[in-house]
């Protein structure tokens, strides 16, 4: 017996749990709502009495949707599956030789991920460069779309040509408060 008991027991838990001889069919990934289509139905409740048209007190307890059912929408397709583990099994579905398999896998594991990175990194230094360089004066659309902005959030618009003292010193402590974030957490493109 081995000196750690809580390990031996682990083990015989896991090795009993193990599937030795596993379906392809079965045990490769679960259904899910997406596997077969099967359209629903709606079926009316059961009435527990019956309606008479006949007296006023009766036709008042009628919902209206019963009289005159609403047509039905248009079916949407089914929701897609979007979870990793499906769409990795599909791809794999075709591989005959490890090297596909060994494609596919670098693929989306490796280089997609990659190229999405790089994307949305480029896409963030894009925007800050952007954002960096607008200004509240001028007539251009994004002038407009910054002063209506800051116009909803009841901020006040800097005037065109602030060069006051408050001013240079609040723009100090800003330079100096930005560069201790950048320095102690990064920049929000997660440097």
């Amino acid at each position: 017996m081995a000196s750690n008991p809580a390990a031996e027991l682990a083990s015989a838990i896991q090795s009993v749990s193990i599937n030795r001889h596993p379906s392809p069919a079965h045990d490769i990934n679960p259904s899910t709502a997406a596997s077969k289509k099967v359209p629903a139905t709606l079926e009316s409740p059961p009435r527990s009495r019956t309606h008479s048209l006949d007296s006023a007190t009766d036709t008042n307890s009628i919902a209206s949707d019963v009289i005159r059912p609403r047509p039905r929408r248009k079916d949407f397709p089914p929701i897609p599956d979007f979870r990793f583990e499906q769409s990795y099994l599909a791809s794999l579905k075709d591989a005959d030789t490890n090297w596909k398999v060994a494609f596919i896998t670098i693929r989306d594991q490796v280089f997609l991920p990659l190229v999405q990175g790089i994307a949305w990194n480029l896409i963030m230094s894009g925007w800050r460069h952007w954002n960096r360089g607008s200004k509240f004066q001028g007539q251009t659309l994004g002038a407009k779309v910054r002063k209506w902005w800051w116009g909803v959030n009841n901020w006040k618009v800097p005037a065109p040509n602030d060069t006051s003292k408050d001013a240079r010193k609040d723009a100090k402590v800003l330079r100096k408060a930005e560069e201790f974030f950048v320095d102690r957490f990064g920049s929000a493109l997660g440097d």
